[in-house]
C-alpha cells in the first residue's frame, strides 16, 4: 500500500462487527480474540466506553485500524484492543489511534494497555514508558 495522503481519526461508538474483525485479523491480533464468535465480539463492541477508528480519507472510507478502551473518563482508561491492519502498518496509524484516544480522554485519564511481546517495541518507539510491575488474571477460555 501506498502511504495515504490523509487518514480521519474517530470515534465511532457504532463500528460494525465484522468490521472490527476484519482489522483484527489483518493486523494479527485476531489470533488472540475469539473473531469466530460474533456474539462474544459484538459484547465486546457494545461495552467499550471509548472506540477510535482509523480510515482512510478516501471515497470508500476503508478502515485500517481501531482503538477499544474501557473507561471512567475520570482517571484511567485500559486499551484493550489497538490494531493496524497490515498494510497500514509502519505509517503512524497506531501512533495516531493512541493520540486520537488520548485527546478523548484528556489529561486527566492515563492510558494503560498490556502489550504483545511482539509488539513492545512499537510502544517503546512511540515514547510509551514501560511500567515494570503488572499483574494479570489470564482468562480461563
Amino acid at each position: 500500500m501506498t502511504k495515504p495522503s490523509s487518514v480521519l481519526y474517530a470515534h465511532e461508538p457504532r463500528l460494525d462487527v465484522d468490521a472490527f474483525c476484519r482489522v483484527l485479523l489483518d493486523s494479527g491480533l485476531g489470533a488472540t480474540r475469539p473473531t469466530g464468535d460474533r456474539p462474544r465480539m459484538q459484547q465486546m463492541l457494545d461495552q467499550a466506553d471509548l472506540v477510535v477508528t482509523a480510515r482512510l480519507d478516501r471515497p470508500d472510507r476503508m478502515l485500517v485500524g481501531v482503538a477499544r478502551s474501557i473507561t471512567d473518563f475520570s482517571w484511567c482508561c485500559y486499551l484493550s484492543e489497538l490494531a493496524v491492519s497490515s498494510s497500514a502498518q509502519g505509517l503512524g496509524v497506531g501512533k495516531g489511534l493512541i493520540d486520537e484516544t488520548r485527546r478523548l480522554l484528556g489529561p486527566r485519564v492515563s492510558l494503560v494497555l498490556a502489550s504483545m511481546p511482539e509488539s513492545v517495541g512499537f510502544y517503546e518507539r512511540i515514547g510509551m514508558p514501560r511500567q515494570p510491575d503488572a499483574f494479570w488474571f489470564k482468562r480461563s477460555e
